[in-house]
C-alpha cells in the first residue's frame, strides 16, 4: 500500500472516531463486552434512530463487528488491536480535569483506580500488577514487552492458564498498551487477556456496576500478596 492510500485509510479512521458520539461509543465498549445499540444511546444521550446510523458507519469501516443472537443485536469493537488503538490515542491527550459533581468525581476516580481495557486490567491497578510482574521477572521490558520462561511457568502453575496454545495465536503473547490514566505502560495481549480473566472469574476484581471499572476485593488483596508479593492498600 502506497504513502497516499495509507494516508487515505487513517483520514478515514480519523473521520469516524472525530464524532463525539461514535467516539463515545467506542470509549464505552472498551470494557470489551457487546452492547446493543438501545444501551449505546442511553450512554451517548442521543435517539436511538441516530445511535444506530452511527453504528452501521462504525461496523461498515470495521472499527465494530455486529453479533445477532436470536433477535437480538449486539455491537463490540473489532478486536483488541482496535481497542489498543482507541486506549492509545486516548493517552496522548492531557488528563482532563476532575468533573464537577461526587457522581461524576466517584465515577472518574474508579475508572483511574481499575478498570477494563477491552479484556485486560488498566488504571493503577493494571498498571501496578504489571510493574510487580516485571519485579518478579515475569515480564521482560528491556526491549518492549516480552513473557519470559519463569512468567509462562507462572502463568501455568499460579493461574492455571493453557499458554500450549499460544503459539499459534495471531495475537502477541504480550504487549504494552499505555494507560491513559497512569501516562504508563500496562500489560496487554493474551497474557494480560489471561490475568484479567483469572482475577474476574476468581472474583478478585468485581465490575462496578455498569461501567468498566473494577474493584479490588479483599480474596484480590490477598492473592496479589500471595502470588505478586504486592501490598493492596494503595489500590483499595
Amino acid at each position: 500500500m502506497t504513502d497516499r492510500a495509507q494516508g487515505a485509510k487513517l483520514a478515514e479512521v480519523a473521520a469516524l472516531l472525530a464524532d463525539p458520539t461514535r467516539a463515545t461509543f467506542c470509549v464505552a465498549m472498551l470494557d470489551g463486552r457487546a452492547w446493543t445499540a438501545g444501551e449505546l444511546a442511553r450512554r451517548a444521550g442521543v435517539a436511538a434512530s441516530t445511535a444506530t446510523e452511527h453504528l452501521h458507519r462504525l461496523t461498515a469501516s470495521g472499527l465494530c463487528v455486529e453479533r445477532r443472537q436470536g433477535r437480538h443485536r449486539y455491537v463490540q469493537l473489532a478486536d483488541p488491536e482496535t481497542a489498543a488503538l482507541i486506549e492509545s490515542l486516548a493517552g496522548h491527550f492531557p488528563v482532563a480535569e476532575a468533573p464537577a459533581g461526587l457522581r461524576a468525581s466517584t465515577a472518574s476516580a474508579a475508572l483511574a483506580r481499575g478498570r477494563t481495557c477491552y479484556d485486560h486490567l488498566a488504571g493503577r491497578l493494571g498498571v501496578a500488577v504489571t510493574d510487580a510482574m516485571t519485579g518478579l521477572g515475569l515480564l521482560d521490558r528491556t526491549a518492549g514487552f516480552a513473557l519470559s520462561d519463569k512468567g509462562r511457568d507462572w502463568m501455568e502453575t499460579a493461574l492455571g492458564v493453557d499458554t500450549a496454545g499460544w503459539s499459534h495465536s495471531r495475537r502477541t503473547a504480550a504487549k504494552e498498551c499505555l494507560d491513559w490514566t497512569e501516562r504508563r505502560s500496562h500489560l496487554a495481549g493474551l497474557a494480560g487477556a489471561a490475568v484479567c480473566d483469572r482475577f474476574l472469574e476468581s472474583g478478585w476484581v468485581r465490575r462496578v456496576g455498569s461501567t468498566r471499572a473494577v474493584r479490588l476485593t479483599d480474596s484480590g488483596a490477598t492473592a496479589l500478596q500471595e502470588l505478586l508479593d504486592m501490598d493492596a492498600g494503595p489500590l483499595r
